[in-house]
């Protein structure tokens, strides 16, 4: 028992600082709970914790780092050894280093991301509190979504940074994709918490940012970030459409820096003894979008 808890947040790279916490403030819907010189703290309105997502100014897009949130700050130095032992880099992130965040373990996985883990942010509740709270706070904005749910990455070694989740970290693979003969494997997607998927990974170029998913309640929750999108002239990548891989309902867009995000509804509820779901390669298009069954170029291509 590793005691990770669920996905905490992630750091995203970003060209125009002030652009970007505008599209994600206003378009997305998050609040804005802290910034300095290079970074904007943000967090979704039914997250409790200070900020899931850290919007850092670069000259490129992309993810610096996911983290995941560990139940107690004592289990951090178990799971460091454990992620050495696999032969991964660790090192130390000392507490303040980011505001409203304690000490944590960082790591290069198998793909070249990096990652971290932590027990400690500042709590900052929620808008609608815990004594008798409403379904909803007032003066929602954007999207609006409940929560971070999930990020998708690339890289070439499927099989080797599955194991690291699976045998270092706790997760489970609730769904892969295969080549048709069985020998290689193209996608895996897995789960810390009993979501279809907290992390997922497909095959690609090495330390490549696919996408971040943001929790929303139905198919009428997507549809409406559809609107929204349309309404601000975001560049939507794929209008509202069904996944066969954790059946959620989805749209794909692009923030300013060229980062991809996605409104993503519904999905399947896994537990312990969940089984694998296999899918092949050959109906990939049916496994990502189940309507139209088949990928659109830019799906594989653009990536941050």
């Amino acid at each position: 028992m590793n005691n990770i808890l669920r996905i905490g947040r992630i750091e995203l790279r970003v060209m125009d600082l002030e652009q970007s916490a505008k599209y994600y403030r206003n378009v997305i819907g998050l609040e804005e709970t802290a910034r300095d010189s290079d970074r904007v703290y943000l967090k979704a309105w039914d997250e409790y914790d200070h900020h899931s997502i850290i919007l850092k100014k670069a000259d490129a897009p992309g993810m610096d780092h996911m983290a995941f949130k560990v139940k107690h700050s004592y289990d951090l130095e178990a799971l460091e050894r454990k992620v050495e032992q696999f032969g991964c880099k660790t090192w130390r992130i000392s507490r303040g280093s980011r505001i409203a965040e304690g000490e944590a373990i960082r790591f290069e996985i198998p793909t070249g991301h990096e990652v971290e883990l932590y027990s400690d942010i500042e709590f900052v509740g929620t808008g609608t509190g815990f004594t008798n709270p409403d379904p909803w706070p007032d003066h929602l904005r954007g999207i609006a979504p409940h929560r971070l749910d999930h990020a998708l990455l690339t890289g070439d070694d499927i099989e080797t940074v599955t194991r690291f989740f699976t045998e270092v970290l706790g997760f489970r693979q609730t769904e892969k994709i295969i080549t048709v003969d069985g020998e290689q494997m193209l996608g895996s997607f897995l789960a810390i918490t009993n979501t279809a998927h907290d992390l997922a990974f497909v095959k690609g170029p090495d330390n490549k940012f696919h996408h971040a998913g943001f929790h929303v309640d139905n198919w009428y929750e997507v549809l409406k970030a559809a609107d929204i999108l349309s309404k601000n002239k975001i560049n939507i990548e794929v209008t509202p459409t069904r996944h066969g891989i954790t059946r959620g309902q989805t749209v794909y867009f692009f923030d300013p820096s060229g980062n991809r995000n996605e409104a993503f509804a519904s999905g399947y509820i896994t537990y312990a003894d969940f089984p694998t779901i296999t899918w092949t390669e050959d109906q990939i298009g049916t496994g990502i979008f189940y309507h139209r069954r088949e990928l659109v170029e830019s799906f594989s291509k653009a990536l941050t």
